[in-house]
C-alpha cells in the first residue's frame, strides 16, 4: 500500500516539472518579447521611436545613465532568452508536441512565433555594437562608422589571408617600413586632414564628453566606496547594533575586560593614580590624606576605570557587527558597479601611465619604502595593534611578528614582478629611472 501512496505524491510533482520543460520554448520567447517591448517603449516615449543614443544631449548624464542601464539589462535578457529558445526548440520534436497536447498545453501558431521573432530582431538589431558603445561608452575612442549588415542580406564570408600574403608579411623588415615620403610630412598631412574635416569639432566635443563622463563616473565610484561603508558603519552601529548589544549585554553579568591586556592596562592606570596621590602628598603643603581618604579616592578611580573599560568592551563588540554591515555594503557596491569598476580601472591606468618617468619612479619608491621598506615593520605593528584594539582582541605578539616577517616580503615580490612583467614592457624608461633613483 505504500507504493501507490508514494506514487500519488510524486506524480503531480513530476507532471508539473514535465509541463515546465515542455513550456520552455514559449516561456523563453515571451521573456525575450517582453524585453524587446521594454526597449521599444523607451524608444517611443523618450527618443521619438528612434534608437536609444547614449551620447544624446537631450537629457542629463544621470538620465542617460539610467537609460543605458535599462537598455543593457533588457538586451541581455532578450539575447539570453533567444538563445534558450533556440536550444529548447532544437531538442523539441513531434513526440514532445504530442505529449504537450496530452497534458493540455497548446503551443502558439507558427505565424505568432514568427511575428514575435521578427519584432525582437527589429528591436535588437539596432544595437549590434553594444559591447563597445552601450556597456562602456566612456572607454570608447572617437566614434567610428560601423557597417551593419541588413537582416535580409547574406553576410559576406570573411577573407582569409592567403599563403602569399602571410609570406609577404613575414618578409617585411625595417627596410619595408621606410616610405617614399618622410613620416613627419605624412603626419603633418594627416593632421591637416583632421583639422580641415568639417566633423572635427563634433568629434572633439564627443571625445570631451566621453572623458568627462568617465571622470565623473570614476570619482563618483571612489566617493561611494569610501562614504557608503563609513555611513553604513555609523548608522548600523547607532540604530541597530548598539540597542541590541545594550539589551542582551547586562552590565552585572558580563565581565568588564574582554582580554588580559585591558585588565593589565587598567591595573597600570590604577598604579599610576596611586603613585600620583602619594607624590602630591609629599610635595604639597596641604595636610596629608589619611588612609581612609586615600582608599575612598582609589575606590572612586577604580569605579571610573571600570566604567571606561566597560564602555570600551561594549564598543569593541559593536564594532565587530558594524564592520560586518560595512563590508556587506562595500561588496554590494562592487557587485552592482561592475561597469563603473571598468571605467575606474581605465581612469587609474590613464593617470598612472600618463605620469612622467620621474614621477612614476618617485611613486614606486615612496610606495615600497612605506609598505616594504626598512621602517615598514613599525607601521605594520601599529596597524595590527589598532585593528586588534578596534575589535577587542588581544594583540598576539607572535602573530604580529610572523605577519611582519612574511607579508611585506610577499608584497615586495608581487611588486617586483609587476615592475618586471608589466611596467618594463609599457614604460622601460620609468624602470630605468627607478633603478637609478633607488641606487
Amino acid at each position: 500500500m505504500k507504493i501507490p501512496i508514494l506514487s500519488q505524491k510524486v506524480y503531480p510533482f513530476l507532471l508539473s516539472a514535465y509541463r515546465w520543460y515542455l513550456l520552455t520554448p514559449e516561456r523563453s520567447l515571451d521573456a525575450a518579447y517582453k524585453a524587446a517591448l521594454e526597449i521599444k517603449l523607451v524608444e517611443n516615449e523618450h527618443f521619438a521611436g528612434n534608437k536609444i543614443e547614449i551620447n544624446s544631449d537631450i537629457y542629463s548624464n544621470s538620465v542617460m545613465d539610467y537609460f543605458e542601464s535599462v537598455l543593457k539589462q533588457q538586451l541581455k535578457i532578450a539575447r539570453m532568452r533567444l538563445t534558450e529558445f533556440r536550444a529548447s526548440r532544437w531538442f523539441s520534436n513531434e513526440s514532445h508536441h504530442r505529449a504537450a497536447r496530452k497534458t493540455g498545453i497548446e503551443y502558439p501558431t507558427p505565424s505568432a512565433i514568427l511575428e514575435k521573432l521578427n519584432f525582437i530582431d527589429q528591436v535588437i538589431c539596432k544595437y549590434h555594437n553594444l559591447d563597445s558603445e552601450v556597456n562602456y561608452p566612456e572607454l570608447v575612442n572617437p566614434p567610428q562608422i560601423v557597417k551593419v549588415t541588413p537582416p535580409n542580406s547574406q553576410p559576406s564570408a570573411p577573407k582569409l589571408p592567403s599563403q602569399n600574403q602571410e609570406q609577404n608579411q613575414k618578409k617585411r623588415g625595417k627596410s619595408d617600413t621606410v616610405g617614399i615620403l618622410p613620416r613627419s610630412l605624412l603626419g603633418t598631412i594627416s593632421r591637416l586632414q583632421v583639422e580641415l574635416d568639417p566633423n572635427a569639432e563634433e568629434d572633439v566635443i564627443k571625445n570631451f564628453r566621453h572623458n568627462q563622463r568617465r571622470t565623473i563616473i570614476a570619482i563618483r565610484l571612489i566617493l561611494l566606496l569610501i562614504i557608503v561603508p563609513l555611513l553604513t558603519h555609523q548608522i548600523s552601529k547607532v540604530l541597530v547594533v548598539s540597542p541590541l548589544v545594550n539589551h542582551f549585554r547586562s552590565e552585572e553579568t558580563v565581565p568588564i575586560f574582554l582580554n588580559l591586556e585591558m585588565e593589565e592596562e587598567a591595573l597600570l592606570e590604577m598604579q599610576r593614580f596611586e603613585e600620583k596621590i602619594k607624590f602630591k602628598n609629599l610635595i604639597s603643603g596641604a595636610p596629608r590624606l589619611s588612609g581612609e581618604e586615600m582608599e575612598m579616592e582609589m575606590e572612586e578611580k577604580a569605579h571610573e576605570i571600570a566604567e571606561q573599560f566597560r564602555r570600551e568592551s561594549a564598543n569593541a563588540i559593536k564594532n565587530v557587527f558594524s564592520d560586518i554591515f560595512s563590508v556587506g555594503a562595500f561588496i554590494y557596491l562592487l557587485l552592482i558597479s561592475k561597469p563603473s569598476i571598468m571605467v575606474l580601472k581605465d581612469f587609474f591606468d590613464n593617470i598612472v601611465y600618463g605620469l612622467s618617468d620621474s614621477a612614476k619612479a618617485f611613486i614606486i619608491i615612496l610606495f615600497t619604502d612605506v609598505f616594504v621598506g626598512f621602517h615598514s615593520p613599525h607601521g605594520w605593528e601599529i596597524i595590527l595593534e589598532s585593528v586588534s584594539r578596534h575589535w577587542g582582541l588581544p594583540a598576539n605578539r607572535d602573530f604580529i611578528f610572523l605577519f611582519i616577517a612574511t607579508f611585506p616580503v610577499i608584497l615586495d615580490t608581487i611588486f617586483k614582478y609587476w615592475i618586471f612583467r608589466y611596467l618594463n614592457r609599457i614604460s622601460p624608461s620609468a624602470v630605468a629611472t627607478y633603478r637609478n633613483m633607488n641606487e
